[in-house]
């Protein structure tokens, strides 16, 4: 079957005979909705925002901002998408086609307007969709802060981002634009049953596209096609296709199984399945460590999380990672499923030991990764973890750090100290660790240890930072955790963190 179908602004679609790497973006300006722009074809600017519904497990209805121009749109099959060209329609249609002479327009556009939040124009449909998100999650005005997040996924290079944020709260100030979930709801479940039920395939003169249901499934794929690319949020992926120009003949996406996408806890570890979105993977991790609260937010941006996932920034392992030095120093652990004699198989391994150079880990070739495992919190547990880089949202780290301390009496039982962007790839600093362990948990050996660092680690120079500027980072951060832990004194991380929640 090459015929992918969805819901595309309200209307059941069909796109026969598309390529397996055609993103949404390209499929969408070559049938004529133009609305969608392409700015940077790699998922920063946000000229080619869409938003993207779809019933979860328990057919609940999501609908998130995404990046058309990295979304591949064979992963749209039983979906809905939205472009700007729908909200001007679904204004019509909330109001009965009765427009309002003073407010012509969806409350979003209407907004943007009065706050002359567009100049050029090239950048304002995206920036529209971003609104619209927030506006249809939210019936009453949020907060700044939240405004500037939904937005931290768009670039404008002319306008200024203050008359685009102040237009994000008073697109809450019009007559209210309805949307009718339900009848969505009921349009995705039509759909549904209208779609032949067995996992989607295609082929094509150019490449195969699988989207398996189970991970028996999946697993005897990944045994029949081990050279195949495993595909979830495609936020990296989407980049071999479009910069790298790399051939991809053969894509296995992981966004149909739904065991995957499920989050769970036991008595002592929140479990997180591969194919969950990093929003909703660091939802649940910051309900038991608000401390990842500031990693979260800087995270790339609010579509990125919407698209990416945490078992893909894991099993990617890059050592500029922001999710591994938490994991690792958390004692996180992994799961990987792989076919033996057409029966599914399992093993654990510890995160830390999966990496065992750049771009080298320790799984099979026929191996899958399938969930996250992180240890609740511990009494005499204090974890934090730190990001350094030059811009606030959507940026990569110079240095990523993550503490987590088991204290007693003042006096250190254990302790994890690990680092991205140090390294080829995500590590502990064995040698500072060797040096607290069974210490005090005072200046003085803290400043040892800080002064230990360059043992465990030789950091390269690059375009984000020098060597020496990381290996002080390093260091700062170790004794900015220390301020923060201290036994007596201890400060305050809102007196030590230079942001703040305002935008």
């Amino acid at each position: 079957m090459n015929n992918i179908q969805f819901l595309l602004n309200g209307k059941a679609t069909s796109a026969p005979n598309v390529d397996s790497t055609k993103t949404l973006l390209n499929w969408l300006r070559t049938n004529q909705l133009v609305g969608t722009k392409e700015g940077c074809a790699e998922g920063d600017c946000g000229a080619c925002m869409v938003l993207l519904a779809e019933l979860n497990a328990t057919n609940e209805l999501t609908i998130k901002s995404v990046n058309a121009c990295i979304r591949f749109i064979h992963t749209l099959q039983g979906k809905a998408v939205f472009t700007v060209e729908a909200l001007r329609q679904n204004h019509l249609e909330a109001t009965k086609g009765s427009v309002n002479l003073k407010y012509p327009l969806h409350p979003v556009q209407q907004a943007m307007v009065d706050c002359h939040g567009s100049q050029c124009g090239f950048c304002t449909p995206g920036i529209v969709m971003s609104l619209w998100g927030v506006y249809l999650q939210s019936e009453q005005a949020v907060q700044p802060s939240d405004i500037a997040d939904a937005l931290s996924g768009n670039l404008c290079r002319c306008t200024g981002y203050k008359p685009i944020l102040q237009a994000g709260q008073k697109m809450y100030d019009y007559p209210r634009s309805f949307f009718d979930k339900q009848q969505l709801i009921d349009q995705l479940k039509q759909l549904q049953l209208s779609i032949d039920q067995k996992p989607y395939s295609i082929e094509t003169e150019t490449g195969r596209f699988d989207a398996p249901t189970t991970v028996e499934a999946l697993v005897e794929l990944r045994a029949s096609y081990p050279k195949a690319t495993i595909l979830a949020g495609a936020t990296d992926v989407g980049l071999w296709s479009n910069k790298q120009l790399r051939d991809l003949p053969h894509l296995i996406f992981l966004g149909d199984i739904t065991e995957l996408k499920r989050i769970n806890e036991d008595a002592n570890t929140l479990n997180i399945g591969a194919a969950a979105s990093l929003n909703e993977a660091y939802a649940a991790l910051c309900k038991h460590y608000p401390q990842l609260h500031d990693i979260f937010k800087r995270f790339a941006s609010t579509p990125v999380r919407n698209s990416g996932t945490l078992g893909g920034n894991v099993a990617n392992g890059s050592p500029i990672g922001d999710s591994m030095p938490a994991l690792i120093a958390l004692g996180a652990t992994i799961t990987l499923a792989s076919a033996r004699n057409q029966q599914r198989h399992e093993r654990v391994v510890v995160l830390e030991n999966f990496y065992l150079g750049y771009q080298h880990k320790a799984w099979e070739e026929n191996e899958v990764l399938l969930s996250i495992h992180i240890p609740l919190p511990q009494i005499n547990v204090e974890f934090r973890s730190y990001k350094v880089s030059k811009r606030f949202d959507s940026d990569i780290s110079a240095v990523c750090g993550a503490y987590a301390i088991h204290l007693e009496a003042g006096h250190v039982h254990s302790i994890k100290v690990a680092y991205g962007g140090m390294a080829a790839i995500p590590k502990r600093a064995k040698k500072v660790e060797a040096l607290l362990n069974d210490a005090p948990w005072n200046e003085i050996t803290v400043k040892a240890a800080m002064n230990a660092m360059g043992e465990d680690f030789q950091p390269l120079t690059d375009m984000r930072a020098t060597a020496h500027y990381r290996l002080r980072v390093a260091q700062n951060l170790l004794w900015r955790f220390y301020l923060e832990t201290r036994p007596q004194h201890a400060m305050s991380p809102d007196t030590l963190s230079v942001f703040t929640d305002n935008p």
